[in-house]
């Protein structure tokens, strides 16, 4: 199983700043690893559909749980559901097993009153710019925190699939010339475009 510290190092750098977000996704990706009892994902053996929407705080979470889970944006094994919270249901796509893990709410919420938060990340400091001595304590804490302080596990369930294989199709684009997916190609005044294309 996965070792969420082994992965601290590599993670901020991936990500490329500090802060307790991305930690916990490691934390949460381990910990649903564990509870299926399966392994890193090097291709699609597992999806993870994280409940997180856009422009909101912490959504530094994702990077931890690509990190750890090699559910990433490229593999297509990572689907956000834009449901604007910091739940991930993973499936093991051989069985369908899944699970349900989540941060505390008391957890989260513990966060977002420190001083990373209120100090820095409400005034609009980035979070690269806030020092290490207000955000180190916070990394450290979410990393050495025990499960039960820290998260929600779901017993195992079965989770269905729609299975559909990569398209290997594909053609040049004849307005702009730029290569397209077969699939997402249209037809406009009997040629084969991009979507770009036809919406002109």
């Amino acid at each position: 199983m996965e070792d969420p510290k082994e992965w601290l190092a590599f993670g901020q750098k991936f990500h490329g700043h500090k802060c307790p977000a991305m930690p916990m996704g490691l934390r949460v990706g381990a910990a649903a690893l564990k509870k299926l009892g399966i392994e890193r994902a090097k291709d699609g053996q597992l999806v993870a559909f994280v409940d997180l929407g856009e422009d909101h705080c912490a959504t530094c979470y994702a990077d931890g749980l690509q990190v750890i889970l090699g559910a990433t944006f490229g593999k297509g094994n990572l689907k956000k559901t834009h449901k604007g919270k910091w739940a991930v249901t993973v499936v093991d796509t051989k069985t369908e097993r899944a699970v349900r893990v989540t941060p505390k709410g008391e957890a989260m919420l513990a966060n977002k009153q420190t001083s990373f938060f209120k100090d820095y990340r409400e005034k609009g400091i980035p979070a690269s710019q806030v020092p290490d001595s207000v955000v180190d304590p916070l990394v450290e804490g979410v990393m050495n925190a025990p499960d039960s302080a820290l998260l929600n596990v779901s017993e195992v369930f079965q989770h269905k699939l729609s299975h559909k294989p990569h398209s290997f199709n594909g053609f040049i684009c004849e307005e702009c010339g730029e290569m397209t997916v077969m699939e997402y190609g249209r037809i406009k005044h009997d040629k084969k475009v991009c979507q770009d294309c036809a919406a002109k």
